[in-house]
């Protein structure tokens, strides 16, 4: 029985594809992308994500170009992208931010037309449909977060079209993890209950205050520092990513320990209690879209019978990052905030820049990425800030 079988299978059951488990959803993509893309393949992809899946591309020995997205969503907008760029490059990868899905049926399209592969992540995105279809099998694969739906500090999922497939990166995967430490299984374990514990007894103010005085927190800013010299000087090392490991490990440094059963039987756990979370997600996305600063996107998922039972609903508001300081007093800390945009960040250097990258840095600075389990208290406190809604995008044409 390979390693999270059982874990895995019950992924499957949800999905109807073969899944791999990993320790992470960074993992999983590392290899998705080191199985389908040659080193120094260009991989298309939205500017507004998470700097860690950059440098995932990165120590796959890729190039990440930075396609023009959309202002409603920050995804991908497939009819911006240069007809040039389509004929250069190798693979497609999604980000489904927030959990509003990509325009997944003409990127699938696209890249069956150029006979590339297609990449979903979905990290963001357990339990999102389009026209009835689980995000996470519209491509050749996809990578899952169980840190994101399911409450944890640990867990992912490669999904996969066959089980020939599944097995050839099972060894791969294997190959990749580090030995287990106890002291990663207890961190992955207890984390959880402790920011369970925090919010219940409404202690978020203090100990944020309290780790961002003692520098506790990785990230000074929305993004990590990238120490760009050290950065060139691995590429010569890629693909590798024991190379561009200080990197990709931020924030979640077990992303590859081999975890043991105490893990494992926390997060079997965690995932029976998965369709709970996503229905309080719904009910929570509902709320949210009636506010005067969802995004249209946020306006439009709401419209569907069943509300997208989103991991963050996009608020747009005027003045975010001031705001986003002012929130912590009402006990709401904001993460998963991308910005600037990957090319502002990492420069050419590292990606090949969006040819029109207005709407990606409109949408990155206005973006509040609010948690639905906490709805009612976002909503209220934004009103009790007298928050703003972001102004309208503005274009040269308009």
């Amino acid at each position: 029985m390979s390693y999270g079988s059982r874990l895995a299978a019950t992924m499957s059951r949800r999905l109807g594809r073969e899944c791999v488990y990993t320790p992470s959803a960074r993992l999983a993509l590392y290899l998705a992308l080191r199985r389908w893309c040659r080193p120094g393949a260009r991989v298309l992809m939205s500017p507004v994500n998470d700097d860690v899946i950059l440098f995932v591309v990165l120590a796959a020995g890729l190039r990440p170009v930075q396609a023009p997205v959309s202002a409603w969503d920050g995804n991908i907008d497939p009819a911006a992208v240069p007809e040039s760029t389509w004929r250069n490059v190798d693979a497609v990868l999604t980000t489904n931010l927030y959990g509003i899905p990509d325009r997944v049926a003409e990127l699938s399209l696209r890249c069956e037309e150029l006979g590339i592969p297609l990449f979903e992540d979905a990290a963001h995105a357990i339990g999102t449909r389009v026209d009835g279809q689980p995000i996470g099998t519209f491509g050749r694969a996809a990578a899952f977060s169980l840190s994101k739906h399911a409450a944890s500090t640990a867990g992912g999922f490669l999904a996969v079209e066959d089980a020939r497939t599944r097995r050839e990166l099972e060894a791969l995967r294997d190959e990749l993890l580090t030995p287990r430490r106890l002291h990663d299984d207890l961190t992955a374990t207890l984390r959880p209950l402790a920011r369970s514990t925090v919010r219940t007894l409404h202690l978020v103010r203090p100990v944020w205050r309290t780790l961002q005085r003692l520098g506790l927190l990785e990230r000074d800013d929305y993004r990590m520092a990238l120490h760009a010299p050290r950065l060139a000087d691995r590429a010569r090392e890629a693909p590798s990513l024991t190379a561009y490991e200080p990197w990709v490990r931020v924030d979640l440094h077990g992303f590859r320990s081999r975890h043991g059963a105490l893990v494992r039987g926390q997060l079997e756990l965690r995932m029976a209690g998965l369709d709970a979370n996503l229905s309080r997600r719904g009910v929570g996305v509902s709320l949210l879209a009636g506010t005067p600063w969802a995004s249209p996107a946020l306006r439009d998922s709401a419209a569907h019978p069943d509300p997208l039972p989103l991991f963050r609903a996009p608020l747009l508001v005027h003045d975010r990052d001031a705001l986003i300081d002012r929130l912590v007093s009402h006990g709401v800390v904001t993460g998963y905030v991308y910005d600037p945009p990957l090319d502002d960040y990492a420069g050419a250097e590292f990606v090949e820049p969006s040819p029109d990258p207005v709407a990606a840095r409109w949408f990155a600075s206005h973006v509040l990425p609010a948690d639905p389990l906490l709805a009612r208290r976002i909503a209220r406190a934004l009103t009790s800030e007298r928050t703003a809604p972001a102004s309208p995008l503005r274009t040269t044409s308009g």
